[in-house]
């Protein structure tokens, strides 16, 4: 059974750090890319950061210059360090992986998902 774990949440203070993390782990994965995504209070479910097997990046604007994704070299793991935290990053933060025999025909693989709470 393929599962996805996160892990890192808090509560910190407004200029304050946290470091997430997610580990993929299960029967027949074939990894293509891994996401960060986040739902603030009240509002949909937003990308906050993606990144493929051929290290390709890509930021939400809210959040560039301040959070740093990065995945580990048996490419199943992932890390999102932020940085200078703000209130409005007050989210519970998902892990997503998208894993299949080719990228045209992946399944996304979800996490429950970590709280990340900003106090001002």
């Amino acid at each position: 059974q393929v599962e996805v774990v996160e892990s890192g949440g808090g509560l910190v203070q407004e200029g304050g750090s946290l470091r997430l993390s997610c580990t993929v782990s299960g029967p027949g994965l074939n990894i293509f890319s891994m996401e960060w995504y986040r739902k603030p209070p009240e509002l949909e479910r937003e990308s906050v950061a993606r990144i493929t097997n051929n290290n390709e990046i890509t930021y939400a604007d809210s959040v560039k210059g301040r959070f740093t994704i990065s995945r580990g070299s048996a490419k199943n793991t992932m890390t999102l360090q932020m940085d200078n935290l703000k209130p409005e990053d007050t989210a519970v933060y998902f892990c997503n992986a998208k894993s299949g025999p080719s990228p045209l025909f992946s399944t996304d693989l979800w996490g429950r998902g970590t709280q990340v709470s900003v106090s001002p």
